[in-house]
């Protein structure tokens, strides 16, 4: 007998529902939020509130585009955290409700491991390559940048990490300079594509083993276009596809670097990324280029699974059902991994 999951991610401001039958995905539902646009970043108080009116037609269709019943759901799993808590909450709270009425097992999911289990969903062919265990991921978003060594579905031991901004941060904050409309990471990646990466340098972070750091990159662009402006107020304009290929290249080549890092320390040559930055295309192209030069097995996520979504909650429940692990209704969301 197959085993139906329903998925509901709701950490940020994407509400998001999905039903997996076994380890391949029948819907992935996406309700976005342009509500923030004017604002220059998410307002937590209201995303909460578009997540309490997009939750139930989202789940709806969820159910419906599978082509099954709620009877026919053996679970649902939700986002636990982190995240924004008043999201978090909605999501929490329908997925209580949902799975107490229909007497079906509720399962916590961690956000962040759900983005590196997202490449485990098959395709209804099964002909996916899927990763062996160990490999390292690399996930990295707006929020967090890790890189995560994972022995198994749910042993996961972050070998590195960002000490101040995370990359998807450093982005949209070069955007946000350059006064770009949030969000402004894919827009640095869109006019990146037509710009050299080697026009303007940046200052690098100089941190020891495989630790990450972004702040020091965003002042030194800051600081450069604050004096390239008082010689020419219309050097951004005439420049926007050089900066943006410019500060892409600057992150990317320090992601990259700390990965390969990483595979040399640990011998481990499986490597994954994961998160709303690997949509980004120069680093797309980047794990690409190391697998034909270092000898590497790059796995990349669909775009589709690269950005929140609530497949990965359900592939993530999916092995969590098969283990039994299992919540309770006393379970209340976090902000922060760890708490």
């Amino acid at each position: 007998m197959p085993t139906y999951i329903l998925g509901i991610e709701s950490s940020c401001d994407d509400t998001s529902a999905a039903v997996i039958r076994d380890n391949v995905i029948l819907s992935n539902i996406i309700a976005n939020q342009q509500v923030h646009s004017s604002y220059g970043g998410v307002v937590p108080e209201l995303a909460s509130r578009a997540h309490q009116q997009n939750i139930i037609p989202v789940i709806h269709e969820a159910i419906k585009q599978a082509g099954i019943s709620k009877s026919d759901l053996n679970a649902v799993a939700f986002t636990r955290g982190p995240g924004l808590l008043g999201s978090l909450l909605v999501g929490t709270s329908f997925a209580k409700a949902f799975a107490f009425a229909m007497e079906i097992p509720l399962i916590e999911i961690d956000h962040m491991q759900a983005h590196i289990l997202a490449h485990f969903i098959q395709n209804e062919d099964g002909t996916k390559q899927l990763p062996e265990f160990p490999f390292l991921c690399l996930t990295v978003s707006g929020g967090h940048t890790q890189i995560v060594r994972v022995n198994n579905y749910f042993d996961m031991q972050i070998i590195g990490r960002t000490i101040d901004d995370a990359a998807g941060e450093a982005f949209d904050k070069a955007a946000k300079i350059m006064g770009l409309p949030y969000p402004g990471g894919p827009l640095v990646d869109k006019f990146g594509k037509d710009g050299d990466p080697h026009a303007f340098k940046f200052a690098k972070p100089q941190i020891a083993d495989l630790d990450y750091s972004f702040s020091g990159l965003k002042t030194s662009f800051l600081y450069f276009l604050r004096d390239s402006l008082k010689k020419d107020a219309d050097f951004i304009e005439k420049n926007k596809a050089d900066l943006c290929a410019s500060i892409q290249y600057a992150i990317v080549s320090s992601l990259t670097h700390k990965l390969m890092m990483a595979v040399k320390q640990t011998g481990i040559n499986q490597v994954a990324i994961a998160g709303g930055v690997s949509a980004n295309s120069a680093l797309r192209n980047a794990m690409l280029h190391l697998q034909e030069t270092d000898n590497i097995t790059a796995f990349i996520p669909e775009f589709r699974f690269s950005t929140d979504n609530a497949a990965m909650i359900a592939i993530a429940g999916y092995f969590r059902f098969l283990s039994g692990e299992f919540g309770n209704l006393s379970l209340s969301p976090y902000s922060r991994s760890g708490n």
